[in-house]
């Protein structure tokens, strides 16, 4: 058996374990490196691993499905579908810095969509002609900046954005709330294979068979905002999933726009409560957008869809940094860190790195994702 069906087999396992949950998984993978050793551990190492308490251990040690496991990845086989996990090259690097990352997803169409700079463009199923409107000339001007359209496929303002993203040409990613052989709402069948041909791609955490429960939407909201730069509500009301989906993206470090809409519009008035209390930024124009996304987006287009260039980086080397500073830099180069682990890696308690980090985040250097984890600006 190749060596990655063999790690696709244990996480599926693992995903299948009632109530383990998404951040025991990914513990489990940061602890062992390789996802393979994950079920030879004994009950003494589970238990030191992060969240993995004592029933927890017994879940991994007394797992027996192996068979139900090759039963899904033949069912996704026959479906057409693949999965991509958190091991896989695949998996988006933004997704990956949530607190709370999907273990695995299955995915028709384009991985490589899925790491594209992009928006989430979300809104009420219930559209007003003005929601409507904007959300066909937001989106345009997002598509001519080459950014990729993140959103969830539902009726409404969510259709509207795929469909525009799909009329210009630019790539768009449908994240549903149900399993990916169970498509919902089934009207929007045609937009999803549409977006699959075009070199989009639709993805869900939920195996499948999974009906579109109405309690499977607000989870997957945060697979929307994570795989995003930046969240557009477009128009929402007080309550509904847009704006789970904009306080997801508060709690993820995204940026999160709004549109103004007249006092008396009931569709409108979750947008407006956003700008209000300055969760949001009020948009009147894509560059509203565009000045607060962390990348500059190049309009010409590219092999992949998109260039990115940072913006303003300072380079730490030319910094005046004391020994553990530097030390700190050196390995954010190599990769993002979870701050405890960066505090073994530095050889400092976590109380002083913390102190240093912030100091670093002051200077410009270093910035802090969800779940404390660090990277180099």
């Amino acid at each position: 058996m190749l060596k990655n069906k063999k790690k696709l087999r244990v996480l599926l396992a693992l995903s299948i374990i009632p109530g383990f949950g998404c951040r025991r998984v990914y513990n489990l993978i940061r602890y062992t490196k390789d996802p393979e050793k994950i079920f030879h551990l004994g009950k003494r190492e589970l238990r030191s691993v992060e969240g993995i308490g004592e029933a927890s251990a017994l879940s991994v040690l007394a797992f027996n499905e192996w068979e139900k496991v090759d039963h899904i990845l033949e069912q996704t086989e026959k479906n057409g579908s693949k999965i991509i996990t958190l091991a896989d090259p695949e998996y988006p690097d933004l997704l990956k810095q949530i607190y709370d990352p999907p273990v695995l997803f299955w995915i028709k169409g384009n991985a490589e969509a899925l790491k594209q700079p992009g928006v989430a463009v979300v809104g009420t199923r219930n559209t007003s002609p003005y929601g409507r409107k904007m959300a066909r000339k937001f989106t345009e001007d997002l598509a001519g900046q080459n950014l990729c359209i993140f959103s969830g496929l539902a009726h409404g303002i969510d259709s509207i954005a795929h469909q525009t993203a799909l009329d210009n040409n630019t790539q768009t990613v449908a994240v549903l709330g149900s399993g990916i052989d169970n498509l919902y709402p089934r009207e929007n069948a045609g937009l999803a294979n549409d977006i699959v041909r075009s070199g989009g791609a639709v993805i869900t955490e939920y195996p499948l068979g999974t009906n579109p429960d109405a309690g499977n939407f607000p989870v997957r909201n945060r697979i929307v905002s994570g795989m995003s730069l930046g969240v557009l509500v477009i128009e929402s009301g007080i309550k509904g999933g847009s704006m789970i989906t904009a306080d997801l993206a508060l709690d993820q470090n995204r940026e999160v726009f709004a549109l103004p809409h007249p006092v008396v519009s009931p569709s409108g008035t979750g947008c407006n409560y956003l700008i209000k209390r300055g969760a949001a930024k009020l948009v009147q124009t894509v560059d509203d957008i565009i000045e607060e996304l962390p990348v500059d987006v190049n309009s010409e287009s590219s092999s992949d869809g998109a260039k990115v260039q940072e913006l303003n980086k300072k380079d730490w080397r030319k910094e005046d940094l004391d020994e553990n500073s530097i030390k700190i830099c050196k390995l954010l180069q190599r990769k993002p860190y979870q701050v405890d682990d960066l505090s073994e890696e530095v050889g400092m308690d976590t109380s002083q790195l913390l102190v240093a980090l912030l100091q670093l985040e002051m200077e410009g250097l270093v910035s802090q994702k969800a779940g404390k984890i660090f990277e180099l600006k």
